[in-house]
């Protein structure tokens, strides 16, 4: 390039003490956690805080029966069962992030070591990106990103891109004063890291690399952990708390029962209720707080009541010898409370939750939906408003040619005629732009966009811009600027036997004011209100002009065109078109229920009619659905309050506008999900809910997202909520499923000790229903594919409990159900002799006896098998199908048949049958059992179809 002045640039030494001084050009990266702390994160989930307390207390059951009951080492295999679920809970969602933030990593790297043409010790030589330091002189030419801030000291029609800070296409920059922008949000004679070279080229001084730049003081607000809590932490929170005071509950009753038992109901024993029902408001009042310090002292104070009370007693209800028995039948009783605690812990719905988020983010990875977090994927489904940039995610981010408007033509086509060889030679040499051909299915446009359009018009045509402008011998240019609004170009035309032609390109009423004759005698009102027509189409547009000259001729006198005999061919309407499926992707959004919302840095009118484009802008909406961000920012908190949700588009927004309007939005109770691809929208992508950025966005946009969007379309969005709220669904269905197993094992162990007796079911076979059969269950719901029906719903209520009325009336019903089946059964067992099922048929009940192995098998069967069948149930809840509907689950299927054989091999083969306390059935008992037990898939069946009618 052609220099003004002569730069020497820093020397080597200067180089090194203002690297020292001011640090290396490059973007400090979050500081990341160690691994081993990452993994220790995955514990705070409330549901693991349950079953860890959970494995404690198994812990001290397993420690009491071994060395206590001198039971067998096969005791603790509870404990370890609690902590293998822990542990493959935690570390799938930990293995599933770490392999995310790789392919994260992989899309979003940071190419700092990208050439940059500098000045140093005299010379222009060439540098890393990363090792520019402050002082350097930096030479800009068009195409290029500009690596740091800095003061220009040279431009040359020079037009930036500042679309990925300020959202701003095009800024001009120059280097004189009166020609400066009030209004820009950068001064004109300031460059800025990140932004792009659109066309002409510069000289800059560096001001400021790395973190101190524009670029990184934006990357370092979107550090800011907001700790915005998803829905679904929300509602797991209240999930959890409402078990934890649940199972506290029914350990209560159980201890009162059995002393109860143990005393032989004697009245003065009722007053050990008191201490009971003290000691559990209390609980059930301090463990809102999760505080160990309200609650570990209130077991203790619990306890030291209760022993006092029964030694202040004992001369009426017992012998003093006794009491040592009383305090062993009482640490039994104990044991069997926490045993219900560990039964009435869903251990299979941290891993149901985490398979449901894993699964999905590998599904949505298809979807082009790149997935940094897990809750993310859930997150979507409960969004309510959607706040998105317009550039690059709604429309394509490509100027195109929308109208032509050429009065010299009787089609607005070009042939072979005078006028449209002067249009294809005018646009081809008027021109600083050109096109990239080196992907023949993506040519791209260097340089100005908007001239670029023009060009890749021509192509359309098959015409050869390039051609053109190398044939025609250039001999004076006049660059556009931002006084002028026009750029001219004389040349000596290929196309004219070499005659010399004047072109001029710009504003259409600046250029046809030019112009003393306009073709086909067209009237200025004419083009006036043509550009009227175009304005309200939110499109710029162009007017070109040319006069034939003598090469005499006084064309250009003190910067400006002085032609006297210009003639104006006609206008140009430029747009950046909607991408295809934004229009019904956001209707998509609107029908479920969310509001989309445009905060854009373009004008009012461009805003608003890309809204009316894509749906969101209709008649009915007015001045108080649209806002610009001067005005937005002028509002206080409690005004903003009152607009937030009627606003639908804010015009000239600035980054941290974005930022306010998500926290606003969030105050007001929405769940909010914010697209970008700019480094503008980081500390919103940050601040929000779900940030999505753009697969092709700025690395800076991309680590403050939590999902990127690959192929950068907003219909990407619309499956990402589709995905969240399937999701949802199949934790609430893995909730109906293993909360009704719960209800009905609950029940029997609390009824058991109201018999004086302990649960039929042992240890290990509680392990197989809590732990290892519900996983399964847990696995087989979270691979349910997504239903597109659920895009016909309105968003749930981020407030409403996970727990619905629908699924009370399931768990409680079915689950009662189960649980008096149950109990008949257990009460029939007890009292008669039952060798097969058979036996039933003619069953005479006698005196209370223990239980034998065979009849204890038959009903550790029944119980499977009932949930079992209840799990197909439970996977077509709120699905409007029946639950025979298997299309899209073999993973179920698979698993299903897991379950089954299971349940088989543990029953009849010996090393399992000692292990989990079984002995084998008889054939005829297996089908009966089954056929039996599919009843509850049948009763439901036909239940439904009666709903139907």
């Amino acid at each position: 390039m052609e220099q003004k002045h002569h730069y020497t640039g820093l020397t080597d030494a200067q180089v090194l003490e203002s690297r020292s001084k001011h640090g290396a050009n490059v973007l400090t990266p979050p500081e990341k956690e160690p691994l081993w702390k990452q993994f220790l994160e995955k514990f705070g989930d409330p549901l693991i805080i349950i079953l860890l307390i959970a494995g404690v207390l198994s812990i001290g059951i397993s420690c009491y029966e071994f060395w206590g009951l001198h039971e067998g080492a096969e005791t603790f295999f509870e404990p370890v069962g609690i902590f293998v679920a822990i542990l493959l809970a935690t570390g799938i969602a930990f293995v599933f992030e770490l392999k995310a933030d790789k392919q994260f990593s992989v899309l979003n790297q940071v190419n700092d070591d990208e050439m940059v043409e500098v000045i140093r010790n005299g010379n222009t030589t060439s540098i890393r990106k990363k090792d520019v330091v402050v002082g350097d002189i930096v030479v800009l030419n068009t195409g290029e990103e500009i690596p740091a801030d800095g003061v220009l000291l040279e431009a040359v029609t020079l037009n930036i891109d500042e679309s990925s800070l300020t959202g701003e296409p095009i800024c001009h920059k120059t280097i004189h004063e009166q020609e400066f922008d009030k209004d820009a949000t950068f001064p004109s004679n300031h460059v800025m890291r990140g932004t792009k070279v659109m066309e002409g080229h510069g000289i800059f001084k560096v001001l400021a690399v790395g973190d101190k730049t524009e670029n990184g003081k934006v990357f370092e607000a979107a550090q800011i952990d907001d700790s915005v809590r998803t829905p679904l932490n929300e509602q797991l929170d209240g999930l959890a708390d409402l078990i934890t005071k649940l199972s506290y509950i029914f350990a209560a009753l159980i201890i009162v029962l059995k002393l109860m038992v143990f005393f032989n109901w004697n009245p003065v024993v009722w007053t050990l209720a008191i201490p009971t029902a003290i000691f559990f408001w209390m609980v059930i009042k301090k463990f809102d707080d999760w505080s160990w310090k309200a609650v570990v002292p209130s077991i203790i104070g619990y306890f030291v009541i209760l022993m006092g009370m029964v030694v202040y007693f004992h001369d009426t209800l017992m012998p003093g010898e006794q009491i040592a028995k009383l305090i062993t039948y009482t640490l039994d009783t104990l044991m069997i409370a926490v045993t219900l605690v560990v039964v009435a812990v869903p251990e299979g719905l941290p891993m149901a939750v985490t398979l449901s988020l894993a699964y999905s983010m590998t599904r949505m990875m298809k979807t082009n939906n790149l997935v940094r977090k897990m809750h993310a994927c859930e997150t979507m489904g409960a969004t309510t408003v959607i706040c998105t940039d317009k550039t690059g995610t709604l429309t394509q981010n490509q100027m195109q040619v929308h109208d032509t408007n050429f009065y010299g033509l009787s089609a607005q086509t070009l042939g072979n005629d005078k006028e449209s060889l002067l249009i294809e030679e005018g646009i081809a040499v008027n021109s600083t732009a050109s096109l990239d051909y080196s992907d023949a299915e993506a040519v791209k446009v260097l340089g100005n966009p908007t001239e670029g359009a023009l060009l890749l018009w021509l192509k359309k045509a098959g015409i050869d811009y390039l051609n053109l402008r190398e044939s025609a011998e250039f001999l004076e240019e006049l660059p556009f600027s931002t006084e002028r609004k026009y750029m001219a170009t004389i040349v000596k035309s290929s196309l004219f036997e070499g005659k010399t032609i004047l072109y001029v390109k710009g504003a259409p009423e600046i250029v046809s004011g030019l112009c003393k004759n306009i073709e086909n005698n067209v009237s200025k009102t004419d083009i006036e209100n043509q550009l009227l027509e175009y304005q309200n189409q939110a499109m710029r547009t162009l007017g070109l002009a040319y006069q034939i000259i003598d090469s005499k001729a006084d064309v250009f006198k003190d910067g400006k065109v002085v032609a006297a005999n210009l003639t104006f061919m006609g206008v140009v309407a430029i747009s950046d078109p909607v991408r295809l499926d934004v229009p019904a992707a956001v209707a998509e959004c609107m029908n479920a229920g969310i509001n989309v919302k445009i905060v854009t840095g373009d004008t009012p009118g461009t805003a608003k009619e890309i809204g009316r484009q894509i749906g969101l802008w209709t008649a009915k909406d007015g001045d108080k659905n649209i806002i610009t961000g001067p005005e937005f920012a002028a509002l206080s908190d409690e005004e903003l309050d009152k607009r937030v949700l009627d606003l639908k588009i804010i015009s000239r927004a600035r980054p941290m506008d974005k930022k306010r309007l998500v926290e606003t939005l969030q105050r007001k109770n929405q769940v909010v999900a914010v697209t970008g691809d700019g480094t503008n929208d980081a500390p919103a992508l940050k601040a929000a809910h779900v940030g999505l950025s753009m697969g092709d966005g700025t690395s800076v946009a991309k680590e403050a997202s939590d999902i990127t969007i690959i192929d950068n379309s907003f219909s990407s969005i619309g499956k990402a909520v589709m995905w969240g709220r399937s999701l949802y669904q199949n934790i609430q269905r893995f909730l109906l499923f293993q909360l009704t197993v719960n209800v009905a094992a609950c029940f029997i162990v609390l009824f058991g000790a109201f018999m004086g007796e302990e649960s039929p079911l042992t240890v290990t076979q509680m392990l197989w229903v809590n732990l290892i059969m519900d996983t399964f269950a847990a696995m087989a719901l979270a691979s349910l594919p997504p239903s597109e029906s659920v895009m016909k719903d309105k968003p749930r209520d981020r407030n409403a409990f996970i727990l619905n009325k629908a699924m009370y009336q399931n768990i409680l019903g079915v689950g009662g159900f189960f649980f008096v089946l149950l109990l008949v059964l257990l009460y029939v067992f007890e009292h008669s002799n039952i060798t097969q099922l058979t036996d039933l048929l003619n069953v005479q009940l006698g005196a209370s006896d223990r239980l034998t192995p065979y009849e204890l098998t038959l009903f550790f069967t029944i119980f499977v098998m009932t949930h079992f069948f209840y799990l197909f149930c439970a996977r077509a809840f709120e699905t409007g199908k029946s639950a025979l509907h298997f299309k899209g689950c073999k993973g179920l299927l698979i698993i299903a048949t897991i379950i089954l054989a299971g349940q088989i091999a543990m029953v009849e083969i010996p090393g399992l049958q000692n292990f989990f306390n079984v002995t084998g059935l008889k054939f005829e008992d297996w089908v009966i059992i089954i056929v039996g037990s599919s009843l509850v898939l049948w009763i439901r069946e036909i239940w439904s179809l009666l709903k139907k009618i």
